[in-house]
């Protein structure tokens, strides 16, 4: 029952149809509150969300189902996600809620449920919220004086914005610094322009006008050319780009050039480690990430651990080993020194640190290593399991044959999407291209 509904990322699909409906959101409330009752006191959740328009309907439904269940609403209003996650510790909630679809488009939503530790929910307890869902619930609904009540509470902003600013030493300005943001007309479009700007900074920021429908398009981490345009347009000395719900980024140096999450973890590692700051040895990554980062780490005597793609397995795995850096490619960045959750302008403030402590410009400080050849490519498939079909597997076992210890070959179904990710990277471009050229020839033959 819980694959029906939770996937690798809390809830999502598109807005109106299954299982992204009003009437879900309302029984997941439900469910959810049912399974985080605990003890005899007024019990509270905190709802943020992005800037879909979407978001009114499944706020309001899940306001329905929180409120039967009796426990509390504060509603904050849109708001980054990592910002939720840590407003349900400070607030001291029982649960936490985001509504959003982070970097998909606009007509897709999603529900991310944390927990009062501020985390993520487990795979267990999602599993017990999605066994209710189908449920009749109405013996567990609260009646008289025990349903719940929701008010908003939009001044809590504010408390991110200090805490942020906070996670940066005392004495460090970014006074003199050009710094451009582009806040995919998003989440993050109150809150970053003003942290960067209380720092400091002279912003220019770009995707900060949401109108319900314009988020992550053409703008943003997923799409940063608008970006690129408005650094060499203003001559920023460095650009932020993050995604829909502001848990990730990507930085653009002085010269438009993009700098991905594996440098960006590179850089904060190598700062970290120099400072007596990096705790466990290394960081973690998933498969995903580019040998170069390994490569570069290993030079470093650090390591870096994999995990399965996926920023909750990141996160499972630095808390079950004691690291406190990791992170994704795509720019999921999780430092838990100051937060439970993927962190983009928490991140970027980070290395914002670094560069104003190096003195030199961004595309030489956060340039630490050369990555390997990396080629990915999607298949998409209808049904079945071309993953299995022989000519599959041949061309996959003389692909590894091929790459031998040069490289590495990484085939994994999407956990969202009806589609097999081929990725390969090595050190002979050309030899990594035919390979994968070869799987996908055999995956698209068997997906037909």
């Amino acid at each position: 029952m819980a694959k029906s509904y939770f996937g690798t990322d809390g809830i999502r699909g598109t807005a109106n149809r299954h299982p992204m409906t009003a009437e879900v959101a309302m029984k997941v409330g439900m469910a959810a509150g049912i399974v985080f009752r605990r003890g005899n006191h007024r019990h509270r959740v905190v709802i943020g969300k992005d800037t879909r328009r979407s978001g009114y309907m499944i706020e309001n439904a899940m306001v329905a189902g929180f409120t039967a269940a009796g426990v509390d609403v504060f509603l904050l209003g849109p708001m980054p996600t990592p910002a939720v996650a840590m407003l349900t510790r400070s607030l001291r909630a029982d649960i936490g809620v985001m509504i959003s679809a982070s970097h998909n488009p606009f007509q897709d939503n999603g529900i991310k449920l944390f927990g009062p530790d501020g985390y993520k929910l487990s795979d267990d307890i999602e599993a017990e919220i999605a066994s209710l869902v189908d449920e009749d619930l109405s013996g567990h609904m609260s009646t008289g004086a025990d349903i719940g009540r929701a008010k908003r509470v939009d001044g809590d902003i504010y408390r991110y914005i200090e805490f942020a600013k906070r996670t940066l030493p005392r004495e460090l300005s970014l006074d003199g610094m050009r710094v451009a943001v582009d806040c995919a007309n998003g989440a993050g479009y109150r809150v970053a322009p003003e942290v960067l700007w209380e720092l400091g900074a002279d912003v220019v920021k770009i995707g900060v006008e949401p109108d319900g429908v314009n988020i992550n398009r053409d703008c943003g981490s997923t799409a940063p050319d608008a970006l690129i345009a408005k650094v060499k347009e203003v001559r920023a000395d460095i650009g932020i780009a993050l995604d829909g719900d502001a848990d990730r980024v990507l930085i653009v140096d002085e010269k438009g050039e993009i700098v991905d999450g594996d440098q960006l973890m590179a850089v904060i590692a190598e700062s970290w480690a120099d400072d007596g700051r990096l705790s466990a040895g290394g960081i973690v990554a998933t498969i995903m990430s580019n040998l170069g980062l390994e490569r570069f780490l290993e030079a470093k005597k650090l390591q870096l651990a994999r995990t399965k793609v996926g920023d909750r397995y990141v996160v499972e795995h630095m808390r079950q080993h004691g690291y406190n850096v990791g992170g994704e490619q795509s720019g999921h960045i999780i430092l838990s020194d100051f937060a439970t959750t993927g962190d983009g302008l928490v991140s970027a403030l980070q290395i914002l640190a670094v560069v104003r402590r190096k003195g030199g410009p961004v595309s030489q400080v956060c340039r630490r290593f050369e990555p390997v050849p990396q080629v990915l490519k999607n298949v998409r498939f209808r049904s079945g399991e071309p993953l299995q079909a022989n000519g599959v597997q041949a061309a996959i076992t003389a692909g590894r044959d091929r790459l031998g210890n040069s490289g590495r070959l990484v085939i994994r179904p999407s956990g969202t999407e009806p589609l097999i990710r081929v990725m390969a990277e090595g050190d002979d471009a050309v030899l990594v291209n035919a390979i994968v050229d070869d799987i996908v020839g055999a995956l698209s033959d068997a997906a037909a």
